[in-house]
């Protein structure tokens, strides 16, 4: 599948999905509507990283969208009335795709690699940012542009952009709702990797696969140790090592990585 297919889009958008070997491909599928999000579009992405969870089979997934532009991000006539109630589109015990730990939501564990192009705003860039792994397009538009509609980001930007890119570099963005360029992203990172537009997705994909070609036990820990480290202190992540080292020691993956190390070959991994 490219980002150039489109399938038969309802109304009020879809979350397509397509398995490819141990690779979970999430489209969002909007083109008309600028991949504005609605309810059953958040409903549906959070179906969507659920399922890569909680399939086995599954050891990565990548968020791409359909048509010229990531997302225009909410669809606010369909999501502003959630918001003055105070509720969220997504059921409880599924997966949160903005990664927040809210209460009554579920984290994921595995990898994620998100390919953005053209317009990518608001909830575009909470969820690269709540992602492991951002491709970019050298066509990006972004915009955290909340404070224009009289709102605040809720997603995730808050957070991470200070985070990542430091206090004064988020709120320049954040405060302004200004628009920057991939070049801009780069820099704060905000993105990995900037392409030419229409390489995107190849390179988010080439990337998930050579990560779900790894132990898929050692991928989720280290994942969650380094998350760990970023959210509560590089302490608390160091606490962790002995234990976890240990339980990844005894896997059946571990004992392949030995071998294929003395036969000189690829490993095999089954993720037990």
């Amino acid at each position: 599948m490219t980002s150039n297919q489109m399938t038969q889009t309802h109304v009020e958008g879809n979350i397509d999905c397509e398995v490819l070997e141990h690779v979970l491909l999430i489209s969002i599928n909007r083109p008309a509507k600028r991949n504005g999000f609605t309810p059953k579009m958040f409903r549906e992405l959070a179906q969507a990283y659920t399922r890569l969870d909680d399939e086995p089979a599954l050891r990565v997934g990548v968020l791409h969208a359909m048509g010229e532009h990531f997302t225009a991000g909410l669809d606010l006539p369909t999501i502003a009335p959630l918001m003055r109630r105070g509720e969220k589109a997504i059921p409880f015990g599924l997966v949160e795709p903005t990664d927040l730990g809210t209460p009554g939501y579920r984290r994921r564990t595995k990898p994620m690699v998100v390919a953005v192009k053209g317009i990518t705003y608001t909830l575009g860039i909470e969820l690269m940012l709540a992602a492991d792994i951002v491709v970019a397009a050298d066509n990006c538009r972004f915009s955290q542009l909340e404070v224009k509609r009289g709102i605040m980001a809720t997603g995730g930007a808050t957070l991470r952009m200070a985070e990542r890119a430091g206090l004064g570099n988020a709120m320049l963005h954040l405060l302004t709702g200004d628009e920057f360029g991939s070049a801009e992203a780069l820099r704060l990172n905000f993105v990995q990797k900037v392409v030419p537009p229409g390489q995107e997705l190849d390179e988010a994909l080439r990337i998930a696969q050579s990560v779900a070609a790894q132990a898929p036990l050692a991928v989720a820990a280290t994942r969650l140790n380094a998350l760990k480290a970023v959210e509560h202190g590089p302490v608390l992540a160091m606490h962790e090592f002995i234990d976890v080292q240990r339980r990844l020691a005894n896997s059946d993956d571990a004992a392949e990585g030995v071998r294929s190390f003395v036969e000189k070959r690829p490993a095999r991994f089954t993720g037990r």
